[in-house]
């Protein structure tokens, strides 16, 4: 059940789609010039949506279930329209106004589902048998009753055969993924350069088809890699070999022992749904300190990344949050912040990624016996330790969020560096950051001296993300916030 008035996220509306380019057509109907007559009352999202054709299409949520109509001929559950329709409503009034009434055509199809729905339950209270739908309406494209759901409840077979179709589809495209790697491993990596952008671009919207948007990124990742400048065939043996590795992971799932499956699903696109996992999952109640965001977007959708330490348990946590292009995400923690929370950790061989539950209390970072102004650090070698020991158990992992304290920035020709003056080590900043200007602004926050610095540690070297000016030590100062890369 939706309570009423209560607008989804963005990102619970995206878990809805069927693939990734119905995330992407969604997101570009998600403007409100693009609907009339749109509303929002109860249980039900309505709106008219112009198209190609003369008349506009006819779109209605039932926020319970969900269930979905359109008028459009997509055969996809719920179609773009649908996606459209519930991304322009989380943005709030301005896009999709609340009261009102829905009209005729919208109300006639809401009126047929909750007598449907009356009818399974006077048929459950009767003792008769109760099944998902009752068949009349199976011809009403993206109704929920008519797909085995009844009530809002989902069918556990229903999911479970969906979820086989799935796995099926991104088993095809990791074999047909397969067998791209080898025959570009057969011709010499020469070719890739030759070959230039079609043919990747071809081989990743096969990707798109098989619902594996982890396997996606692998493959436009791979057909950038050969203008990315001297040294390319190196770094393109490097991903084919991790692309190979993942492919052959989830081809092999039955294989791996439980953590590392769970963290093969997530790379190739597979992840829990966020009201599962806060069913099922483990809390851990910390005090969490807000350590950095970074927006980011890919052209479909705009994700923000917000990482947390615990206070008691050490445990970084990484929160996500997603919207469409040209909106803000819902998420929004203030670096500096410390949220008294519980957090429930994604299953994986390394877990990092968490979802919030519930939230105990909040206050600002400022001083006291108990919220010290700058989060303790460790030096660049722990720091590296840390990385490999987390890249052990999740190789895929493109980055590992620490803290280093005590460290210089240090410009140079052949780029920055974080030096640490205690080990007499330095870490060099990962060469995408070098056109940053707030790579300047950490400069001055330093004056030359050791600043605190949090960012991610990977193999192209370090991002920083946020730094604390020591002098104050109460001011916290952001040095790389809110980069897109």
């Amino acid at each position: 059940m939706n309570p009423q008035g209560e607008r989804w996220t963005a990102e619970r509306v995206l878990a809805l789609a069927p693939d990734a380019t119905s995330c992407t057509a969604g997101g570009k109907l998600a403007a409100a010039g693009t609907w009339s007559g749109a509303g929002a009352h109860g249980q039900a999202v309505w709106g008219l949506c112009s198209g190609s054709g003369s008349k506009p299409y006819q779109t209605v949520v039932d926020l319970n279930g969900p269930g979905y109509r359109c008028s459009c001929p997509s055969r996809k559950f719920p179609c773009k329209h649908a996606l459209g329709l519930l991304l322009l409503w989380t943005s709030g009034e301005g896009g999709v106004p609340g009261g009102g009434e829905p009209p005729e055509w919208a109300e006639q199809w809401l009126g047929d589902r909750r007598e449907r729905a009356e009818k399974l339950a006077a048929t459950a209270r009767d003792g008769g048998p109760s099944r998902g739908g009752d068949g009349g309406d199976g011809g009403e494209k993206g109704d929920a009753a008519g797909r085995g759901e009844s009530g809002g409840a989902a069918d556990p077979e229903a999911a479970r055969r969906r979820a086989e179709r799935r796995a099926q589809r991104i088993a095809a495209g990791a074999t047909e993924l397969e067998r791209r790697l080898a025959d570009l491993l057969r011709d010499g990596l020469a070719s890739a350069d030759r070959a230039g952008y079609g043919a990747w671009d071809e081989t990743a919207a096969r990707m798109v088809d098989a619902q594996a948007p982890g396997l996606e990124t692998r493959v436009r990742e791979l057909a950038a890699i050969p203008s990315s400048g001297p040294g390319w065939p190196a770094r393109l043996l490097e991903e084919c070999a991790l692309a190979h590795l993942l492919n052959q992971g989830f081809l092999h799932l039955d294989g791996l022992p439980e953590q590392l499956a769970a963290t093969t699903r997530t790379r190739v696109g597979l992840t829990t749904p966020v009201a599962e996992l806060l069913a099922t999952g483990e809390p851990v109640r910390d005090r969490w300190l807000v350590l950095g965001r970074q927006d980011g977007t890919d052209g479909r959708l705009t994700t923000r990344r917000i990482w947390l330490r615990g206070e008691r348990t050490r445990r970084m946590a990484l929160l996500l949050s997603f919207s469409a292009p040209g909106q803000s995400p819902e998420l929004a923690l203030p670096t500096g912040l410390v949220l008294d929370a519980d957090l429930t950790y994604y299953p994986a061989a390394r877990p990092l990624r968490a979802a919030i539950g519930t939230r105990h209390g909040e206050l600002p970072h400022t001083p006291s016996a108990t919220a010290p102004p700058v989060p303790e650090g460790c030096d660049v070698d722990t720091a590296l330790a840390d990385y490999g020991a987390a890249l052990g158990e999740d190789p895929w992992l493109d980055g590992w969020p620490v803290v280093l304290a005590e460290v210089v920035p240090v410009p140079g020709d052949g780029g920055w560096q974080l030096a640490d003056e205690r080990s007499g080590s330095a870490l060099p900043v990962d060469p995408r950051c070098t056109g940053r200007t707030d790579l300047w602004q950490l400069m001055a926050i330093s004056g030359g001296g050791p600043v605190t610095v949090f960012g991610e540690c990977g193999h192209r070297g370090f991002s920083p993300l946020t730094a604390w000016d020591p002098t104050p030590v109460s001011l916290i100062a952001t040095a790389a916030q809110g980069g897109t890369r």
